[in-house]
């Protein structure tokens, strides 16, 4: 009896371990899929695909993976880029996108506390300067 208990729980362990990376393997490779559509967007110059896709990526959150921090910075660009060329609605969709997909992944930690410091910053200083359309 004993024998068929170990036996159970040792395959039981041995599932649980292969749906677990299935499960990072999937979320590495969306993760990996969206960067590559947000920069793919943004060599066309289209801005909202080009948020779209790494805010994705940031979303697909897997601690300490550098496309993480390549689309945050990305996404951090996109809001310099556009507030140095006057456009604040622009610059606050990629801000707000950007702290948005940090807060997203909040878990037992909140990722990204750096970024979202920046950006409720960045926010803070362009509302007053949004135009409504």
């Amino acid at each position: 009896m004993r024998e068929k208990i170990t036996h159970i729980l040792l395959n039981g362990s041995v599932i649980a371990l292969f749906c677990l990376l299935l499960l990072l393997a999937s979320t590495w490779w969306r993760m990996t899929s969206q960067f590559e559509l947000g920069e793919a967007a943004l060599r066309r110059g289209d801005f909202p695909a080009a948020v779209a896709g790494f805010e994705s990526a940031v979303h697909m959150y897997i601690p300490f993976h550098p496309v993480i921090e390549k689309a945050a910075g990305r996404l951090w660009h996109l809001g310099e880029t556009n507030e140095q060329l006057g456009d604040v609605n622009r610059a606050l969709i990629a801000y707000r996108a950007l702290r948005s997909s940090f807060y997203a992944d909040h878990w037992l930690i909140t990722p990204g506390r750096d970024w979202i410091e920046r950006c409720n910053k960045k926010i803070a200083a362009l509302i007053p300067l949004q135009r409504e359309r």
